[in-house]
């Protein structure tokens, strides 16, 4: 099983803008068979230091993890988040 975990700091850190590129990524659930698991979480401290989105979902292999990379779903998400965050890291391991 691999968890693969991204954070993201949004350009315009508003919590409707925020709001809305969670949805972009939630609406990922259940479109690509490969995504065991889901989860997006919004900072609740609101800190300088914190990242705005979590982005946690869990694939049963690391060749599920790297269809996902390049599902065109997956793709069309990058592009739009690419456009809205001013960063991003990742994380990803193996449970």
């Amino acid at each position: 099983m691999i968890k693969h975990i991204v954070l993201f700091k949004m350009k315009d850190r508003s919590a409707e803008s925020i709001e809305a590129a969670a949805q972009v990524l939630r609406n990922l659930d259940g479109k690509i068979d490969v995504l065991i698991s889901l989860e997006i979480g919004i900072d609740v401290l609101r800190s300088d230091r914190s990242f705005d989105i979590s982005l946690t979902a869990e694939f049963a292999s690391l060749e599920d993890l790297q269809a996902y990379q390049v599902h065109p779903l997956h793709q069309e998400v990058i592009k739009y988040m690419n456009e809205v965050r001013e960063q991003s890291i990742a994380v990803d391991y193996e449970i």
